[in-house]
């Protein structure tokens, strides 16, 4: 997995991209480790999945992989292409099956969630937040103002409406109802105004915290199908198209 120096990620304790700020993370049994590009083999050697720094992914001309997945959720495609792998799938807005990735899978909630398109676009991004429990854009905190962030809460607390949980200089946001901090972005990140920062749970459950979401779920197994079926059909997994 590569990523970018400073994730923007919100939902760390469900986000192997909290290994380039901890070292190392767990989400739900699987290990993570931050690696340079001398130590990625011996982390998968490990069994564990190798996150590397590396924004244009020069890991891959020795890594070789047979599958590259653009799961960079940029709504919009940064510069994947079609022989970046033996198997190119990428999630979301910004691509179309066939031209920019063998497939694409749709990220949109709703009927279509999950997707796999060998043909065809993604939907276009929205710009609305999914809902949860009757919430979508005010479970959502956003930076008031450029600067860094501090937390003045953790991710799994329970707030009520109108605690403190960021500051940003001189600039307060609040928790909009009753509900669980389930994710905040890393006080190292540097945020702009507007920016996502935070995700507040009005289920007020915990467990949920450290739950990979139903969402995540479904895009997830939607993009290993994919790569399984374009494998299978290309001979890569030793088993023939024509079996």
């Amino acid at each position: 997995m590569t990523e970018i120096a400073q994730p923007t990620a919100i939902r760390l304790t469900v986000s192997f991209a909290a290994a380039v700020y901890e070292g190392s993370c767990v989400v739900e049994g699987v290990r993570a480790e931050h690696c340079d590009a001398d130590a990625w083999r011996a982390a998968l050697a490990r069994g564990a999945v190798a996150v590397l720094v590396d924004p244009p992914a020069t890991v891959r001309s020795e890594a070789a992989p047979l599958v590259v997945l653009d799961a960079i959720m940029a709504k919009r495609n940064l510069g994947t292409s079609r022989v970046d792998g033996a198997v190119v799938i990428a999630l979301g807005p910004g691509f179309c099956a066939g031209t920019d990735a063998d497939a694409v899978i749709e990220t949109a909630r709703g009927h279509t969630l999950g997707r796999i398109m060998r043909t065809g676009c993604a939907e276009a991004d929205t710009g609305t937040p999914g809902e949860i429990a009757g919430r979508s854009s005010e479970r959502v905190l956003r930076a008031p103002r450029d600067g860094v962030v501090t937390r003045c809460r953790r991710i799994g607390d329970l707030v009520e409406a109108g605690d403190l949980i960021f500051r940003i200089g001189d600039a307060e946001v609040r928790a909009p109802f009753r509900g669980c901090l389930r994710g905040a972005i890393s006080p190292r990140v540097a945020v702009t105004r507007g920016m996502k920062i935070g995700d507040v749970d009005p289920r007020a459950e915990t467990a949920y915290v450290h739950a990979v979401s139903d969402k995540a779920r479904a895009v997830g197994r939607a993009a290993l199908e994919a790569a399984l079926l374009i494998g299978r059909e290309r001979g890569l997994f030793g088993v023939s198209s024509a079996r």
